[in-house]
């Protein structure tokens, strides 16, 4: 099984940076297997067809942030999945702890976006993690069971074999602070238990860093990373990408 690098560039770059970093990217994995490592980006929605443009004919996915649970209708400045797969994307994210936070999504609303991203033909990045009082409190299991029970309720096995499941402490994103791998590979080898054995592979991320890609990607139960602030600079990124790669597997 291959492991997995999804950079999420959240609200940044404009059109012509997000371009010259997805060629950056493009250039710098052309002798990657991706037997090895499947390498994905997931620019801002205004980027989407450019940056598919720019990565055309490499190994690199096309990813996007987030979706409508709808396939179309009356929901001004929403983006349906149809949508986006009319411009080549593969994979989505639903469920990042930005939107679950900032914009007020519940467990209802991200199992509607992922059933929405599956009818579309679109494979979900669903991403689930506990919050630092959540975690103090000894709290992180519970809350990340429920996050994936609601999400996985009634998906049949054929559904399931298409997600990627992104474990990421909600205080460890845009911190600095990274999970130790022992707290990592804790809480993917509980998400993995809990699934049962059609587990699908499941992504650490959180402040992921050259520096930390390759003792993380060692532990036993990641499967890769899913990438914000260091996808932002393509040598940095692929640092991470070469990271995982290299690092021995631990199954």
């Amino acid at each position: 099984m291959p492991r997995y690098v999804v950079g999420n560039w959240k609200m940044h770059t404009l059109r012509d940076e997000a371009v010259s970093l997805a060629e950056g990217v493009a250039r710098g994995i052309r002798d990657l297997d991706p037997a090895e490592v499947v390498v994905g980006v997931a620019p801002p929605f205004p980027f989407l067809e450019a940056v598919g443009r720019a990565i055309a004919g490499s190994a690199v996915l096309l990813v996007a942030q987030d979706l409508h649970p709808e396939a179309q209708g009356a929901f001004t400045g929403a983006v349906s999945g149809p949508m986006l797969a009319s411009l080549g994307v593969e994979r989505v994210l639903v469920g990042h702890s930005e939107r679950r936070s900032l914009f007020g999504e519940d467990d209802a609303c991200v199992a509607a976006k992922l059933r929405g991203a599956l009818a579309a033909g679109l494979d979900p990045i669903l991403c689930v993690g506990e919050r630092l009082a959540e975690r103090e409190a000894g709290r992180q299991e519970a809350v990340v069971a429920a996050q994936l029970d609601a999400a996985f309720a009634d998906l049949d096995p054929a559904a399931r074999a298409r997600l990627l499941v992104a474990y990421e402490p909600v205080w460890a994103i845009g911190t600095g602070v990274t999970a130790t791998p022992e707290q990592a590979g804790a809480m993917h080898a509980f998400i993995r238990s809990h699934l049962g054995p059609a587990a699908p592979p499941i992504l650490y991320g959180g402040s992921v860093k050259p520096k930390n890609a390759s003792d993380l990607a060692a532990t036993p139960g990641i499967d890769g990373f899913l990438v914000g602030g260091a996808s932002l600079d393509a040598d940095s990124f692929l640092a991470i990408v070469e990271g995982c790669r290299a690092a021995p597997r631990s199954e």
